[in-house]
């Protein structure tokens, strides 16, 4: 059985030297991971259905080593993504992600019914979301907290670091060691 790990970038993003991913993939390589980091289409204006489609079609099959590390619009995408696993994962950490409208821009990544938090529940060992109090996007801490207490799962508040990657707003934020001491926690 291979360790899988899956990084999903958010709304213009790249799988090239996008923030903090490419620390981490090197960091999961060493930890015997197979690290599949996709470049997710229609990244300037996600679309959920198209995002799941490419997914579902080009993302290598999971296991119970599994993990999941989402960044902003991917993170939704995720939880989306488990209502319909037959499979449960090792991880999820969801980074500066959104689980509530926050512009008429945001609900392209929400399911249209709402999740179903009972079946993703089921689908992973862990569930971690990482989100600041002064996302300049409103990805805060507030917009985890009811996925967060719904899930059972930590909610862990990064003060004052944004986005926590981020071109608009100038956060280079290449490396990030609260993540890796979260995958040595899996």
């Amino acid at each position: 059985m291979n360790k899988q790990a899956i990084l999903l970038h958010g709304t213009g993003g790249s799988d090239i030297d996008y923030f903090w991913f490419e620390d981490t993939k090197k960091y999961l390589e060493s930890k015997g991971y197979i690290v599949w980091w996709p470049l997710l289409p229609s990244t300037e204006k996600p679309n959920l259905q198209e995002t799941v489609e490419f997914l579902e079609k080009e993302m290598p099959s999971l296991d119970e080593e599994s993990i999941f590390i989402a960044h902003s619009s991917a993170c939704p995408l995720v939880l989306h993504l488990l209502e319909s696993f037959d499979v449960r994962v090792k991880q999820v950490i969801l980074v500066a992600g959104y689980y509530q409208s926050i512009s008429d821009e945001s609900t392209s990544m929400l399911p249209e019914n709402g999740f179903k938090w009972f079946e993703i529940r089921e689908k992973s060992e862990q569930f971690f979301f990482i989100n600041s109090d002064n996302d300049p996007w409103k990805c805060t801490d507030e917009q985890a907290r009811v996925a967060a207490e719904t899930l059972q799962s930590p909610l862990i508040v990064n003060y004052g670091q944004g986005h926590m990657g981020s071109g608009a707003f100038n956060q280079p934020y290449r490396e990030f060691p609260l993540l890796k001491k979260l995958l040595e926690v899996g």
